[in-house]
């Protein structure tokens, strides 16, 4: 009876969602040779393509700076763009991609924000990561310099810091203090670990996330990312309404 009582009891497989429903991805590392990301014009191109085809109507590439690592500057960064969107004129391949950054929150933030030397997309939205040992004393500095500089932060990958995960009050606060959150989808795959899985799932379920984003650095990304499409919070983020990336 046990055996039956399984076979019955197992919920039907849903569907994989179509990546369309997010309109626009806003957290990649596409432009060529400047991060982690990109190696090569090939491997831009490829993951484009990849983009396309799994339903994306556009993607606000966000290469990383940081100022003891990728100096990246906005000239570096828009010169890039315009390179990668001449390959893909020059290959027929329509598709709308714009850049901005991922900034990191390290020495040299509080100087770019002063400088109003920040790449922005949206309605002069941002987006910014944390270090993944500790919160930096002057988290909460950097979000009021950024609003008092009319910028809206967007926070980067929040269930991935793991500092926080004994203090999910955390991301209520960060909410109410006007700054967005942005999952990775990966997250949701265990792609990162289980920690950050399960967290990611707790914050889909409370309604915390304001944006969703791949974060792909290589094409192998998306292709995980595309053999997880029918779990049940993906579902859940495409059913939501007022998601950030809906409004790009």
């Amino acid at each position: 009876m046990g055996f039956l009582n399984n076979i019955f009891s197992k919920k039907p497989k849903l569907e994989p969602i179509s990546l369309s429903v997010f309109g626009a991805d806003i957290h990649s590392h596409l432009i060529p040779g400047i991060d982690d990301g990109a190696p090569d014009m090939e491997a831009s191109i490829n993951m484009i393509r990849r983009f396309k085809e799994l339903g994306y109507k556009k993607v606000v590439t966000t290469p990383h700076v940081m100022c003891d690592y990728y100096k990246n500057t906005p000239e570096i960064i828009l010169s890039g763009l315009d390179k990668v969107r001449e390959e893909l004129a020059r290959q027929h391949i329509d598709f709308e991609i714009s850049a901005a950054a991922e900034y990191n929150l390290d020495d040299g933030l509080a100087e770019l924000i002063e400088k109003k030397q920040i790449l922005t997309f949206g309605d002069n939205h941002v987006l910014f990561e944390l270090p993944f040992m500790s919160e930096p004393p002057n988290f909460q500095e950097i979000v009021f310099n950024f609003q008092m500089a009319g910028y809206k932060p967007i926070l980067a990958h929040p269930e991935r810091y793991s500092y926080w995960y004994s203090d999910f009050d955390k991301y209520e606060e960060l909410k109410a203090r006007g700054v967005l959150l942005q999952m990775n989808l990966l997250s949701l795959t265990g792609h990162y670990s289980p920690q950050t899985k399960k967290i990611a799932e707790k914050m889909v379920d409370a309604g915390l996330i304001d944006a969703v984003g791949t974060d792909c650095h290589r094409i192998e990304h998306l292709t995980l990312l595309e053999q997880h499409l029918n779990l049940p919070h993906m579902h859940q983020l495409a059913a939501q309404e007022k998601l950030f990336n809906k409004t790009l």
